[in-house]
C-alpha cells in the first residue's frame, strides 16, 4: 500500500452525466492529485443535478470508490467531500440591523451578530416567496457573503474599531433545500461513505477558476455541466451572487438525438467529436449507418447553443445588478463547445478575448500526478470539491435546543444564533427589546425619547451560561430564555432643556423668581409631570396675573397694576415686567381723609372770614407742584400733595405695555428706584429699557 501525506482528500463531483472522483493530498501550496476516476450514468438516475434514482447513484459511487482504492495500492476511503448542484440552490440579500441607545464601539460580536440577522432576513424572503408557491420545502443556509456595512446609514468598508448609534449589513445568503442535501447523504451513505464536507458546485470551481487577487475584478464564473450552467458572480473582493439556469451540454445532446434519431449515449459520443477529423458514423435507432462531418454535428448544435448563451448572459447580467461583467471564465465539458464561448461574449458585448475557457491555465498550483490525465475544464470543480476542505470543514450536525432536535449545516463556524434561528426562535427574543418610546411634540416640534433596553436573552450551553455567538458542536445541549423588553421611556416636563430657567418680575418693589411652567394639550402643568405619548407641549413665556397670585399663595382685595397701568387677571406678565396693587381699603381712607380735609377747608374759611379783624392767614396744602427732569426732560408733576416713583407715568409719556428689551431699569438720582419711593423737587430720573 502506497504512504501519502495526510490528510488525503477523497472529493466525489456528483453530476447529471457523471460521477467524477478526486483524490489528492495539500504539500505547502500545491494540491497533488493522486488518483481520478469517471463514471458515466448508464440511465437518467441524474436529471438536471437531481438525484432521481438514489440507489443507481450509489451503486456509481461505489465503481468509483473501487477504482479509486485500486489507484492507491488497496487503501481504503471511508471519508468524502461532496457538492450540491448550482440548479437547487436559492438566494437572497437580507439587511440586518441593529440600533444602539448611545455610541457605542463597535467589536466582532456586534459585527457577526447583524452578519446573521441578514442571513435570517434572507431566509424571510426566501420562506415568502415559497409561501406565495404554496411550497414547505425546508431550506438549509450554506453560505454567505457581505455584500455591503453600514454605520450610521453610510456605507463603510470596515465597522470594527469605530463609533456609532446603527449599524447594518446587507447580506447574501444561500440556501439548499432538505430534500437534494437528504438525497446527497442517502446516496453517499447507502456507498459505505461518510460525508464531512459538503460545498456548493460554483463555490468548488470559483476556488479552482478566481484566485481571491482576481475577486477585486467584476467576473463571472459559468460551470457549464450536463444539465445546469451554474454561475458565480464577483466584485470588489467578494463574490456578490449566485444563479443558475437550466440548461447546459444535455440540452445539446437532446438536439442531436431529435435531429438524427440516436440514443443518449451516442448522441453524446457525436457532440464530443473533435473537429479535427474528417467525418464520424454512426447507426440510428434503426439500425441504419450515417457518415457526417463535425462541421454538421456543429450546425445542428446552433439554435441550442444560441439559447444557452443567451440565457447565461442574461443571468449574468441581472446576478450583476442589471450590467455586463468585465470579463468571463468558463468551466465544464458543457462549456468545450466550439463557438459557445464567443457567442456569450456576442450576448455581453465583451471582446471575445474577455471570455475565455479555464482549464490549464487555473491549475498551475494542481499537480497531477495520474497516468492518461491531462489538465482540463473537466476537472475544475471535482478538484475545486477537494481544496474546498481546507477552507472550511461542511456537513450537517444535529444539536438540541429547548429540548428539540434540530440539523444544522455545519461551516465549522456554527453559533448559538445559527441554532436559535433554525429553531425557529423569534428574533426579537434574542436580542434586549427596548421598552416603548414616547413620541411628542414641543413648541410644534415632534420629539422622541426612547425606551430602555432589556436583559438579553439566556443561554445555557452544556451547564454552562455563554453568549449568542458562542460556537458549538455535534450533540449541545442547548437553553434558549427569551430575552425581555426594558421599561417604557419616561420622562417629566422640568427634565425637558426648554423647561430650564425661571421668570423674574417686579412685584410691589420686590423681586420675585418664577418657574418656568408648560401648557399640555391645552392645561397647565407643573414640572412634574410626566409626559405621555402624543402630548402637545407648550413652553410659557409669561404668567398670568391669577397665575403669578397663586404662585405668590396672595389673594388681595386691590386694584392691580402692570407696568403702571391697570390690569386684569387674565392679562400676561413677560419676564422682568413691573408689577404692584393697592389695597382698596386704602382708598376708601383717602377718600374719607379727603372729605375730612375738604370740610376741615370749609371751617377755615369760616373762621378766616369770622376772624378777619384777627388778621390771621390760612394756606390750602392738598396739592402741591414739583420740577423733575425725565431722561433729560423738564416734567411738572402737579395734582398732588406728594408724589411717588409711579406717578411719573402719569405725566411723562413712556410705553410699558410692550417689553422693548430684558430688563426694564429705573434710577432716581443714579440710584436704583423703587416704584413707591417718594420723589422731591428737582429730582433726576433715568428710565429705560436695557438691551
Amino acid at each position: 500500500m502506497t504512504k501519502y501525506p495526510e490528510p488525503l482528500i477523497f472529493g466525489l463531483d456528483i453530476g447529471t452525466r457523471s460521477i467524477v472522483g478526486t483524490v489528492g493530498y495539500k504539500e505547502k501550496d500545491k494540491f497533488n492529485v493522486v488518483a481520478m476516476a469517471v463514471k458515466y450514468h448508464e440511465t437518467r438516475s441524474m436529471i438536471d443535478g437531481q438525484i432521481h434514482d438514489i440507489s443507481k447513484v450509489s451503486e456509481d459511487i461505489v465503481c468509483v470508490k473501487n477504482d479509486l482504492e485500486e489507484q492507491l495500492g488497496g487503501r481504503k476511503l471511508n471519508e468524502v467531500c461532496i457538492a450540491a448542484a448550482g440548479r437547487v440552490l436559492k438566494t437572497a440579500i437580507g439587511h440586518g440591523e441593529y440600533e444602539f441607545t448611545e455610541n457605542t464601539l463597535i467589536n466582532q460580536e456586534y459585527i457577526h451578530s447583524i452578519d446573521l440577522i441578514g442571513v435570517e432576513k434572507a431566509h424571510e424572503i426566501i420562506m415568502e416567496e415559497l409561501s406565495q408557491d404554496k411550497e414547505t420545502t425546508k431550506y438549509y443556509c450554506v453560505g454567505y457573503t457581505v455584500v455591503k456595512y453600514f454605520l450610521n446609514d453610510y456605507e463603510i468598508n470596515n465597522l470594527e474599531g469605530h463609533k456609532g448609534t446603527k449599524i447594518a449589513a446587507d447580506v447574501l445568503a444561500t440556501f439548499l433545500p432538505e430534500e437534494v442535501v437528504s438525497s446527497l447523504y442517502s446516496a453517499v451513505e447507502n456507498a459505505g461513505l461518510v460525508v464531512n464536507n459538503l460545498t456548493l458546485e460554483p463555490i468548488a470551481a470559483i476556488n479552482v477558476a478566481i484566485p481571491e487577487n482576481y475577486r477585486l475584478l467584476n467576473i463571472a464564473l459559468v460551470d457549464v455541466g450536463a444539465g445546469t450552467s451554474d454561475i458565480c458572480i464577483t466584485k470588489d473582493g467578494s463574490i456578490i451572487g449566485y444563479g443558475m439556469i437550466p440548461s447546459a451540454g444535455d440540452e445539446m445532446t437532446e438536439c442531436l438525438i431529435k435531429k438524427y434519431l440516436v440514443d443518449f449515449n451516442t448522441a453524446e459520443k457525436l457532440k464530443l467529436v473533435s473537429p479535427k477529423k474528417k467525418s464520424v458514423t454512426y447507426k440510428d435507432i434503426m439500425g441504419v449507418s450515417h457518415k457526417i462531418t463535425p462541421d454538421e454535428i456543429l450546425s445542428s448544435l446552433e439554435s441550442a447553443k444560441k439559447n444557452i448563451a443567451k440565457k447565461v448572459a442574461e443571468k449574468i447580467i441581472e446576478l450583476n445588478g442589471g450590467s455586463s461583467v468585465s470579463a468571463v471564465f468558463i468551466v465544464g465539458g458543457g462549456g468545450k463547445i466550439t463557438g459557445f464561448s464567443e457567442m456569450v461574449a456576442s450576448y455581453l458585448k465583451l471582446p471575445k478575448e474577455r471570455v475565455a475557457l479555464r482549464g490549464q491555465e487555473v491549475m498551475n498550483d494542481i499537480n497531477l500526478l495520474v497516468d492518461n490525465i491531462k489538465k482540463d475544464s473537466l476537472f475544475v470543480t471535482p478538484i475545486g470539491i477537494c481544496l474546498n476542505y481546507f477552507d472550511q470543514k461542511n456537513n450537517f450536525i444535529f444539536v438540541n435546543v429547548n429540548g428539540e432536535r434540530i440539523k444544522l449545516y455545519n461551516n465549522d463556524k456554527l453559533t448559538i444564533f445559527d441554532a436559535a434561528v433554525q429553531f425557529g426562535f423569534p428574533k426579537e427574543d434574542i436580542f434586549p427589546k427596548r421598552g416603548n418610546d414616547i413620541t411628542f411634540k414641543i413648541n410644534g416640534k415632534t420629539r422622541i425619547v426612547r425606551g430602555y433596553n432589556g436583559e438579553p436573552a439566556i443561554i445555557i450551553q452544556n451547564d454552562k451560561e455563554v453568549g449568542m455567538n458562542s460556537l458549538i458542536e455535534a450533540n449541545d445541549r442547548i437553553k434558549i430564555t427569551p430575552s425581555t423588553k426594558g421599561a417604557s421611556a419616561s420622562i417629566e416636563l422640568g427634565s425637558l432643556p426648554e423647561y430650564s430657567g425661571t421668570l423674574s418680575f417686579n412685584v410691589n418693589d420686590s423681586e420675585i423668581e418664577c418657574p418656568k411652567f408648560a401648557m399640555v394639550n391645552g392645561k397647565p402643568e407643573s414640572q412634574m409631570y410626566k409626559i405621555c405619548e402624543g402630548d402637545e407641549v407648550e413652553m410659557q413665556a409669561y404668567y398670568t396675573l391669577e397665575q403669578l397670585l397663586t404662585f405668590m399663595d396672595v389673594n388681595p382685595d386691590a386694584n392691580f397694576f402692570i407696568n403702571n397701568k391697570e390690569a386684569s387677571m387674565e392679562d400676561k406678565i413677560y419676564d422682568n415686567f413691573v408689577v404692584y396693587w393697592v389695597d382698596k381699603s386704602v382708598e376708601i381712607n383717602n377718600t374719607v381723609k379727603n372729605v375730612n380735609q375738604s370740610e376741615a377747608k370749609t371751617e377755615v374759611a369760616l373762621t378766616t372770614e369770622e376772624n378777619k379783624d384777627n388778621s390771621i392767614d390760612s394756606v390750602d396744602t392738598s396739592d402741591i407742584a414739583i420740577g423733575i427732569l425725565v431722561n433729560k426732560t423738564p416734567v411738572t408733576l402737579i395734582g398732588k400733595s406728594s408724589y411717588k416713583f409711579v406717578d411719573i407715568f402719569d405725566f411723562y409719556d413712556f410705553d410699558l405695555s410692550v417689553m422693548r428689551g430684558k430688563k426694564l431699569i429705573t434710577k432716581v438720582n443714579g440710584r436704583d428706584a423703587e416704584f413707591m419711593e417718594t420723589l422731591q423737587e428737582g429730582a433726576i430720573i433715568d428710565i429705560y429699557w436695557e438691551n
